[in-house]
Parts: C-alpha cells; structure tokens; sequence
C-alpha cells in the first residue's frame, strides 16, 4: 500500500488569502498615492483628493440602494473599491504610461502617442484592471455573486474606487496649472475638469464596469461551463469598446463630446437604470414567493413574509429593534433579514436551474434555516409589527402565528421545525430529515425517486420528510 502524498500547492485557507489580499491592497495604495501626489504636487493632491470624494458617497449608496434585497457583507464591497482605487489604479496608471512611451518611441510622435494610448490602450487596461476584483468575487466568495445584481453592486464599487483615484488625479494635475498661471476660480481649468467628471459624467466608470459586471452575473446563472466563461468576456469587450467610445470623443470635431453623451452615455445610462430598477424589483418578488413556503412549515410568522419583501417594512423593523432592544437587536434583524433573503434566493435558483445549478443546496439551506432560528425571537416580532405599521396585511389578519394550525412539512415540502426545548442547544434539525439522513451521509436517503426532478413519495414518516422545492417539481 502507498500513502498518499500531499498536493504540492494546495489551496490556501480563507484567512491567508485575506491576509495577502489586505498586504497587497496597502502596498498599492501607499504606491499609487504616491505617485499621484509626484504628479499633482501636494497642495493640488489635497484639493484634488476633496473634490474627488464628492462623488463617491452617492454612488455607493446608489449601488448599495440595489443590492439591498440580499445584502453583500461590507467587507466584500470595501474591498472591492479599495481594489479600485488602488491595485486597479497602479496598475492602469503603470501600464498606460508604459504603452505611451513605448508608442511615442516607436513613431516618434507624441501627440499620436497620446491620442492611440488614451483610446486603444487605456480603455483595455483599465476594464482588465477592474475585471480582476470581479474575477476574484466569482471565483472565491461564489456564495455572495448569484444573480446579474451582485455582478451590478460588485462592478460599481470597484468602478467608483478607481474613478476616484483617476479623479484625484485629474483634478490635482488641473489645479497645479491653475496655480502656476494664477487662473481664477470661475475661469480656471479645475472648475471645468470638475464640471465635466464630477456633474456631468460621475457615472462614466462605473457605467463601464457595470458590463463586466453583468456579464459575470449571467455567467454565475448559468450551468454551462462554456457561458461561464463566454458571458464575462463579452460584457468585458462590450465595457473596452464603450470606454474607447468615451475617452474618443473628445477627438471627433467640436460636437463630438456632446454627441456621444446625449446620443450614448445618457441613453446607456438610463436604461441600465431600468435594468438594475426592474431586478430589484424581481428579487423581491421572488423573496415574497419563496419565503411563504418556508413560513407556511413554520419557519417564519404569517407576517414576516411580506415584511421581508418590503424595504420600507426592513428598515422599520431595524429601527423597532433598536428602540427596544438597543444596537445588538437591530443587528440581529438586519442578519435575520439578509439570512432570509439569501435562503429565498437560494432556493429560487435551485427550483428554476436543477441540481447542477445549486450541488450545496441541502447543506445551505439547513446552514441558513438554523441562523433564522436562533434570531427568530428578536426578529420576527419587530417584523410581525414593521407589517402592520407599513400596512402590509389586511385588516382582519392575524400576524401572531399559530403554531396549532400551521401546515405541517407534508403539504410544504420544507422541514417543520422544533417547537419545543431550547432552540441553541437542540437546534431545529433535531428529529428532522437532517438527524435521520446523517447514517447515509444524504439529506435526501428517505426518498425513492425515478429521477432528480420527478414526484417523489416518502419512503417513512412524515416527520423525516426532507427538503422538496415547491411549484411541483419533486425534490432537490
């Protein structure tokens, strides 16, 4: 008999690739701060530095506003712009200045140099550069990227970080000019480069990167290898070929910036808008249908349902556990709100896209069924009450749940859950499918079936009855 050897480059755990991820974003952001601040010189790298974070608080908040139906963790996001703001900016800024030299060396023409850098060069550079966060998202935190919405909140973030950086340099560069010509404010080259990236084009970056983003966001709906990798390199090419569009219309007549801005960016614009209005909307649709089958098995009350599928009815839930409960219970509704989010879109794609779509399904969901559980207490009664003040129920309902004339997991085809004993201790998956199934090292042992999609009968009692997605599809 030989013993196994061990890999030679095994995958690194969670914690050292935050650890290398954390080293190299400060490495790049003291590097590129730098350089930016050689180039602006330092009174026009603070003035620079102001008026470039007067954009970035509203965008955030824009793309947080859209991802707000299932909540990407913080730390996820803030990596994402300091991605862009940093590595992404080092490396567009090292590159393109590279390629510029290297073409003006080779036609010995320097204004060509500039004008084929700036649209051949810098818009495969930077898109390349902001892809890279995206790629790292899908590949590593697969969980958080599910849908075209994280692929539009991961893209914003990491466009807004890099445009704030391209920002502090384009403005500290005019200021500079402005101070060595002793320009006025009104006439100066620093309220024009402020009007043009701050007011009329904040959106410019991020509408680029949204591409990408969308683009990785079917991929990561899709069960075919060959789309995963095709969808994210269109939306790639698609992103490259409208920031050359942008950064050449300067060079196309007089006009030429106003007709790509009223003929294009603005038209782009508003429609990703809609795009990005309507996905929302379809997310919470989809938390409202999905989530009633959980709470009809017991998991949720009767008026959790629509109070999670409303935003407003969130946010006052939050604010109603925080009078009462302080801090720690408002975080712990914001948890159990995202929880139940995550679990209802879970469970949408696994009914719509099959096995091949969610293989974990049956570990997350007991995974996210046993985090609402433990919240439940605090949670569900500032839900039930969010309801009603938001005037989401009907007059005559009654949001207390009932457990005596709840359905049980026969009609559902979701576990009923432990009513009795401590909830902590024994856990919700005590005498369930979960208990009974782990012999067999399978949540679905209990069930015969002729194929992964068809009716299934249980093979015992109803109290061992796994998971089965509703809409008549059989079980998982």
């Amino acid at each position: 008999m030989f013993r196994a050897l061990p890999p030679v480059l095994a995958r690194p755990s969670g914690r050292v690739r935050t650890c290398v991820l954390l080293v190299l974003l400060a490495a790049t952001g003291v590097t590129i701060l730098e350089l930016v601040r050689e180039q602006t010189g330092t009174p026009g790298f603070f003035v620079g530095l102001g008026l470039a974070l007067v954009p970035v608080a509203p965008l955030m908040a824009a793309f947080r506003w859209l991802g707000r139906a299932a909540p990407a963790p913080w730390r996820q996001l803030l990596f994402c712009f300091g991605w862009g703001a940093c590595t992404a900016a080092l490396i567009a800024i090292l590159a393109n200045s590279f390629a510029t030299e290297w073409i003006a060396a080779a036609t010995a023409d320097p204004s060509d140099a500039d004008q084929l850098g700036s649209v051949a060069i810098a818009p495969v550079v930077e898109e390349t550069a902001k892809a890279a966060a995206l790629l790292l998202v899908f590949l590593f935190r697969r969980r958080h990227f599910t849908g075209p919405a994280d692929g539009f909140v991961v893209a914003g973030f990491t466009a807004t970080g890099f445009a704030f950086t391209e920002n502090i340099l384009y403005l500290g560069n005019a200021f500079d000019e402005d101070l060595s010509k002793g320009t006025g404010m009104l006439n100066s080259i620093t309220a024009a480069t402020f009007f043009v990236r701050i007011v009329l084009s904040p959106f410019a970056h991020p509408l680029f990167t949204v591409l990408t983003g969308l683009g990785f966001g079917a991929a990561a709906l899709s069960a075919r290898r060959g789309r995963r990798i095709v969808l994210p390199l269109l939306g790639l090419a698609l992103a490259m070929s409208l920031h050359a569009l942008w950064n050449s219309s300067s060079r196309l007549g007089e006009y030429g910036f106003y007709t790509v801005y009223g003929c294009v960016m603005v038209p782009v614009f508003g429609l990703l808008l809609w795009l990005a209005v309507r996905i929302r909307r379809r997310r919470l649709r989809a938390v409202a249908g999905e989530l009633a089958v959980y709470a009809a098995a017991g998991w949720l009350g009767p008026a959790e349902v629509p109070a999670l599928a409303s935003m407003p009815a969130r946010s006052l839930a939050r604010t109603l556990a925080r009078r009462s409960g302080g801090r720690a219970a408002a975080r712990a509704v914001a948890l159990y709100e995202a929880d139940a989010a995550a679990l209802a879109l879970l469970r949408n794609r696994a009914r719509r896209g099959g096995p091949g779509r969610e293989p974990d399904f049956a570990g997350r969901e007991r995974e996210l069924l046993d985090r609402l559980w433990l919240r439940r207490a605090t949670a569900g009664p500032a839900l039930a009450r969010a309801a009603v003040m938001e005037e989401l129920l009907p007059p005559w309902f009654d949001p207390l749940p009932r457990p005596d004339t709840a359905p049980g997991a026969v009609r559902t085809g979701v576990p009923a859950p432990r009513r009795a004993g401590n909830a902590r201790t024994a856990g919700p998956w005590a005498g369930s499918a979960w208990a009974g199934s782990a012999r067999t090292g399978s949540a679905w042992a209990g069930f015969r079936r002729s194929g992964p999609w068809r009716s299934a009968t249980p093979a015992g009692p109803s109290s061992s009855r796994p998971c089965v997605l509703p809409g008549g599809d059989g079980v998982l």
